[in-house]
């Protein structure tokens, strides 16, 4: 038996040195080329194979025997078969042969023909790499006891960290993590079936890679390989790639810290292109509007806040203080009209676009326009993730064009999304909502969001962990007023209807808090003939545009410009034309700043002439009411300061 136990033993020496050497190989099929054609066409495949992650040559241990063919497509530049084959175009080894490939332009992406060439052999490599299973052992094991268990219980009973690896048949192209950078993200409620459509198709390097995750990957890692700016324009795909191979190639551009952004706020007088360092961003909050009866508001509206620390403030809770400086991320539905259809709402008509706010713009939308309140919940997220959460806004500002349904794909799905995708949280892989003020909930429920600091509502309003609606404000400077004067109205909302002529008597007999209570209410009362104006003039545009009526015809052409122009502060890829793809590097940096600027001062002429024309369309008891309250105002506000200067009070320069 000896003898025998040593020649297994010899067997098994062999086995594992074989093994050790394993290795991809490109083998050139020389047949029918001349000496030229064979070095020109070797030095292509040995630059491919230097340009290869180390892991990727070990791992796909197998020869791949590279030939050229005629049989193929003019605009094509090469294909691999299902194991062992690469064809390349044989149209392109003449100019690879004599050295004009190098120099020749294209209009693909990567410049050169010969460059193209390179990126093929890659591309095509990549396809093999992903076909052959090639999976980590951890997550080889993970795959294997998923499946186990899905076979058993089904998807009913399965584990979060299961969800997408049951049915895995690639190395990298259904990897779940993948899916979710690259754009396939999770249909709400399928247990995590994936969606059909791509919409990160705006500045990208090549639309081909959204045709489906296969070619995704094989595209970026053209990428990867090849441009020393993949690391800066598409930073989370990268990192997605360094950490899968534990390796990166060594020519790399230096990143910018902080990432572009147009600022959507209704200021126009302001240069809208600024930029967000994820470094300086304490915290990100879940912002809640709440619901009120509009239909399209019932559950509230889900938004996250970035709390930004003010320039030289060390990072931490005093940066909740620095609220001039905290930025809303808000998905919203792209309304190119005056008037919202709810089946368009439902159908998907609305591009759904990530807009970028100012938080004070946020709060007075809300809690004095729409009189909702607004509830800021911090997420408990680890700082890596508050930062990639960042970075992958940044990404979907510029890259992202969806569809919003006011039911499958609102506010609350497009926020999970991007909180999912940008965090890699495994709290949230499982996790399913479609309403704004649900998915608070079930943040809550997974221990992801504080709501603690709701508890105490007087401290929450001083910390700015809640934004009271102004209804709420005026009921209460309206109970002073009860308490003070004889007033026979019973809410607030009734002393708001009286016409601005019959609360002006009351004035005069205002003491001094009971006349600051007046102030307010004026002030909202002036707000509110604002918004009824708005809604007379709307319902008159949209009258007069049903019947063909020619007499809003400047008016309706200033506010198409409008809409037509405002466009870029939520696809702000559309200033950059079709140069350069991700995120917006240095030398695109002179071309936004220009463009945005003239876009932003059109707006601020384009909304002053509609200004004009709108007040012209008024009603004229209308345009009475507005003068009238604005009076008030003005006389409440000099009464006030003659009380306060009777009273001794502190008088002003």
């Amino acid at each position: 038996m000896k003898p025998l136990t040593g020649w297994l033993a010899a067997c098994a020496l062999l086995l594992i040195g074989s093994n050790a050497h394993a290795a991809l190989h490109l083998q050139l099929k020389t047949e029918g080329l001349t000496p030229a054609q064979q070095h020109a066409s070797q030095a292509l495949l040995d630059e491919a194979m230097q340009k290869l992650p180390p892991r990727f040559i070990e791992q796909l241990d197998r020869q791949i025997v590279v030939g050229w063919s005629d049989d193929m497509p003019s605009n094509a530049y090469g294909q691999a078969s299902l194991v062992s084959e690469l064809d390349l175009n044989r149209n392109l080894l003449a100019s690879l042969t004599d050295g004009s490939a190098a120099t020749q332009k294209t209009n693909r992406p990567h410049g050169t023909v010969r460059q193209e060439m390179l990126a093929t052999v890659l591309h095509e490599l990549t396809h093999l790499y992903d076909r052959a299973r090639l999976w980590p052992a951890a997550d080889r094991t993970l795959i294997q006891r998923c499946a186990r268990q899905s076979n058993s219980t089904g998807l009913i009973g399965l584990p979060d960290p299961c969800r997408g690896q049951t049915d895995r048949r690639f190395t990298l192209s259904d990897d779940p993590r993948l899916l979710d950078l690259a754009g396939w993200q999770q249909y709400v409620g399928r247990r995590g079936e994936r969606e059909q459509d791509n919409h990160q198709v705006v500045r990208s390097p090549d639309l081909y890679e959204v045709t489906n995750p296969k070619e995704f990957v094989a595209v970026n890692m053209e990428y990867f390989l090849l441009d020393p700016a993949y690391a800066c324009r598409r930073p989370a795909l990268y990192r997605y790639y360094k950490n899968h191979f534990g390796w990166a190639p060594a020519a790399k551009d230096d990143c910018p810290k902080s990432f572009p952004f147009l600022n959507a706020g209704n200021d126009f007088a302001k240069q809208p292109l600024g930029t967000v360092d994820p470094e300086r961003v304490y915290a990100v909050d879940y912002l809640l509007a709440e619901a009120n009866q509009e239909w399209a508001s019932r559950w509230g509206h889900s938004m996250l806040r970035l709390v930004i620390c003010a320039p030289g403030r060390p990072r931490g809770p005093d940066c909740r203080l620095d609220l001039q400086e905290h930025l809303v991320l808000s998905y919203r539905a792209f309304v190119n009209d005056v008037q919202l259809s709810s089946w368009d709402g439902l159908t998907g008509a609305y591009p759904s676009r990530l807009f970028v706010l100012p938080l004070a713009q946020v709060i007075d939308e809300y809690t004095k326009t729409e009189l909702r309140s607004l509830a800021s919940v911090p997420l408990n997220l680890s700082r890596p993730e508050i930062e990639e959460v960042v970075e992958h806004a940044a990404e979907m500002h510029w890259s992202y064009d969806g569809s919003y349904y006011f039911v499958s794909n609102n506010c609350a799905v497009e926020t999970l999304k991007l909180l999912r995708s940008g965090s890699d949280n495994a709290q949230l892989k499982g996790l399913d909502s479609i309403v704004p003020n649900g998915l608070l909930e079930v943040l809550k429920a997974r221990g992801l969001a504080d709501t603690s600091v709701l508890d105490d509502p007087r401290e929450a309003l001083r910390l700015g962990y809640r934004f009271d609606s102004y209804r709420d404000r005026y009921q209460a400077m309206f109970d002073v007023l009860k308490t003070r004067m004889p007033i026979k109205q019973t809410s607030v909302e009734d002393w708001m209807a009286l016409d601005a002529e019959q609360r002006r008597p009351w004035f005069e007999k205002a003491d001094l808090r009971a006349s600051a209570a007046l102030l307010l209410l004026e002030q909202a009362s002036f707000r509110r003939q604002l918004l009824l104006a708005q809604d007379e003039v709307k319902q008159k545009y949209l009258g007069a545009r049903g019947l063909k009526d020619g007499g809003m015809d400047k008016a309706n052409k200033t506010l198409q410009e409008i809409l037509a122009s405002s466009g870029f502060l939520s696809r702000p890829a559309e200033l950059l034309g079709s140069s350069g793809y991700g995120l917006p590097q240095a030398k695109e940096w002179q071309m936004l700043e220009s463009e945005s600027s003239q876009r932003q001062q059109q707006l601020l002429r384009l909304t002053s002439d509609l200004d004009k024309e709108v007040r012209s369309l008024l009603e004229p008891a209308r345009a009475a009411e507005i003068a009238a309250t604005e009076a008030n105002v003005k006389q409440i506000g000099e009464h006030l300061r003659a009380i306060h200067k009777a009273a001794g009070g502190l008088q002003l320069p």
